[in-house]
């Protein structure tokens, strides 16, 4: 358990996606079986821990100190595992167990556990262990890691470990389970590659490139096909023998929360494409629509119905047992529009190509789509391949140009992790009301855009200019005649119901400091309206919407 607390002290503290790398393949060679097979579950999310929850937690730890102190203290260091690892009191030395568990102990303790044990177990896992392994364990049972860590970076490492394509290990990810020892047998060349029998797995997503200065004037107009790029979510639908799974581009399986689209895959291949809410071909919903259904457990009949989904093929990955990926991009494209064009219209349709013969008339177009669900349009070379991952060339994505707001700083909420010490969180507002009587109303959270030094500089304001304290939060001096403003880009706006601005915003991030501007002349709830009443995307409904604002 030791060295896999070390594991995740140390990715906190590491910022860069190398020595991240690094640090989990020496782990993976240097830690046994089945301790390392489960700290790969932890670090993809794959761990599950069902007899306990955050809040049985909180209900150890007050057993065992006053609570009011408890709060002051999370307050004050503004992350749960962090704090009850720090003031979790030591029993007795003769009530100390004199063996630590190893980390495969941990789990088979905690999985093995009911709810009606699972305190007794927790507790006596956690009076087993210095602060660090304490920590570690708490990030198990609560299931947020907040190190820096993506599932697919866990896989890269993996890759490393044994020298391969990321790509192979995500196409036997899906059959495999926690502590993957056949995995590991087979990356460290001791076994051949797992054999799966399972059906319906995921292939690895192909990824653009964002369309950079002076990139089009490199390329030849003649060589790409253009589409649009649609405001859903990506997915890829695979069905084989009678098995229907869909999956998201990162290949968490998403099928429960849209079993009538299941129901249609009546067909063995596999499809990607976008998930959107509507009729297609003419009506196509918002993002803010397929929000209601994503994240859920089940659906019901009436929700179904409010909001149908189908799904906007892009490309044809496999058909029956016949692997089309190595085929040009052309081919691939007149196989997936006769392929598609016997399945259920209401649940799939082919996204269009869009003519052009010149990159300004396709930019024109980019700039003018004909629906707002669409948020800029895709290159794709003509006789590309799908391949795996990133490649640099073949596929591109121009997206719209962001809009833009000088917003006025309004709450500050403590960060997590290595964040935590800092108020990195910011929610953020525009005035309303009639002059002389304008008030803020907030529009957006970010908690990105800003370099380190900058995070400095916002804290240390936030401190020094804080009103009021709610827990982790802090109310910032903000009036007209003192305020930070910031500005803020975002892809987009959404009406919203939630929010007492009416607005929620897409992708919020903060793209400038504007201490010289005052904020006074921060701008108003009117410049949002108009963006919402244009035609075109800014009216769209949109991924990324802010979370829920402070009011």
């Amino acid at each position: 358990m030791k060295s896999f607390a070390e594991l995740l002290d140390r990715l906190v503290l590491t910022p860069s996606r190398n020595g991240k790398l690094k640090l989990m393949s020496d782990y993976f060679v240097a830690t046994p079986d089945p301790d390392r097979g489960y700290a790969l579950a932890a670090l993809t999310g794959d761990l599950s821990i069902a007899a306990v929850k955050p809040a049985m937690l909180r209900m150890l730890v007050t057993e065992r100190m006053d609570p009011v102190l408890f709060g002051y203290s999370y307050d004050y260091v503004g992350d749960l595992a962090e704090t009850v690892s720090l003031v979790w009191p030591d029993p007795p030395p003769e009530k100390k167990p004199n063996h630590a568990p190893t980390l495969g102990e941990v789990v088979a303790a905690l999985q093995s556990a009911s709810r009606s044990d699972g305190p007794a177990v927790l507790a006596k896992l956690l009076d087993s262990a210095g602060i660090s392994a304490r920590y570690a364990i708490i990030k198990l049972v609560t299931g947020g890691l907040r190190i820096g860590v993506s599932a697919r970076l866990a896989k890269q490492a993996l890759a490393d470990l044994g020298k391969i394509e990321v790509s192979a290990i995500e196409e036997v990810w899906h059959g495999l389970e926690p502590p993957y020892a056949t995995l590991f047998a087979w990356l460290e060349g001791k076994a051949p590659p797992p054999q799966s029998t399972a059906r319906a797995l995921f292939r690895s997503v192909m990824l653009s490139h964002p369309v950079e200065d002076n990139d089009l004037e490199k390329l030849d107009p003649a060589d790409y096909a253009a589409e649009w790029k649609w405001d859903g979510i990506r997915v890829q639908v695979v069905a084989e023998g009678g098995v229907r799974k869909l999956y998201s581009r990162t290949g968490d399986e998403i099928s429960g929360a849209f079993p009538d689209l299941v129901e249609a895959m009546a067909f063995d291949g596999a499809l990607d494409g976008e998930l959107l809410v509507g009729h297609p071909p003419q009506h196509t919903g918002t993002f803010s629509d397929l929000q209601q259904r994503l994240n859920r457990k089940s659906v019901s009949p009436k929700m179904r119905e409010r909001f149908p989904v189908f799904v906007r093929c892009y490309d044809l990955l496999q058909d029956g047992a016949e692997d089309l990926r190595a085929l040009p991009l052309l081919v691939r494209r007149a196989r997936l529009e006769s392929f598609v064009g016997g399945l259920d219209p209401s649940r799939f349709d082919v996204s269009p190509i869009v003519a052009f013969a010149a990159w300004a008339e396709l930019d024109d177009r980019r700039r003018h789509p004909p629906h707002p669900v669409i948020e800029g349009v895709m290159l794709k070379r003509k006789d590309s391949p799908y391949l795996a991952g990133r490649p640099k060339g073949p596929w591109f994505k121009w997206k719209r140009d962001p809009h833009t707001v000088d917003a006025v700083l309004m709450y500050a909420q403590r960060g997590h992790g290595k964040r935590s010490s800092f108020y990195s969180d910011y929610t953020f507002g525009v005035w309303a009301g009639p002059e002389g009587a304008e008030e803020l109303v907030p529009v957006g959270k970010a908690y990105f855009g800003f370099t380190d030094e900058e995070l400095r500089q916002i804290d240390k304001y936030v401190r020094d200019n804080t009103v009021e304290r709610f827990g982790p939060v802090r109310s910032v001096r903000a009036d007209k005649r003192s305020g930070l403003v910031l500005e803020i880009a975002f892809e987009g706006l959404n009406r919203s119901t939630r929010h007492r601005s009416g607005v929620a915003m897409r992708f919020p991030r903060i793209s400038r400091l504007r201490w010289d501007k005052p904020a006074a002349e921060a701008d108003r709830i009117e410049t949002l309206q108009a963006l919402l009443d244009e035609p075109g995307p800014a009216s769209a409904g949109g991924q990324g919407e802010t979370e829920t604002l402070i009011s």
